[in-house]
């Protein structure tokens, strides 16, 4: 099927590759299906696209991590994580949402909402993490540009 998107133009979307969030993303949850979309055209191509099926208007930059904060590793309850089915920890894609603000020195990720996927069935979820070491709106244009270390997020 083609879908014309704001971000991206026409595009394909492959039946294979959707995402499926059970109950959608926070503050969208009718939202619910999604393709990861690399942007090849970006530079340092850290940073993905969840690109809505649902509503072609809509795409959220997001980017692993790990490229943040190298030790993040929130704690999840099992019960959290068990809609996704996940057999093995291989299958565990991580992602968090960018906010890029019209300063991009203003950027920052959610690290306390991770968006969990399990790639053998593209099953995902937005997860809010307890851990108040984990912030909504950590600052990462410096750590992005490579100004400084991303070791930790506290």
């Amino acid at each position: 099927m083609k879908m014309t998107t704001n971000l991206f133009g026409e595009i394909l979307v492959d039946d294979n590759k959707v995402i499926n969030f059970i109950q959608g993303i926070i503050g969208f949850p009718d939202l619910k299906k999604f393709m990861l979309i690399h942007d090849s055209e970006s530079e340092d191509k850290k940073i993905s696209w969840l690109q809505s099926i649902d509503e072609p208007s809509f795409a959220l930059p997001v980017i692993d991590p790990l490229v943040i904060d190298k030790n993040y590793n929130p704690e999840i309850e099992d019960e959290l994580l068990n809609p996704l089915e996940i057999k093995k920890i291989e299958d565990l894609l991580v992602v968090t949402t960018v906010t890029v603000p019209s300063d991009i020195k203003n950027m920052t990720v959610n690290m306390k909402a991770p968006i969990i996927i399990n790639a053998a069935n593209l099953k995902a979820a937005q997860l809010i993490v307890e851990d108040d070491k984990y912030l909504v709106k950590y600052p990462v244009y410096d750590i992005l540009k490579g100004n400084k270390e991303g070791d930790e997020v506290c």
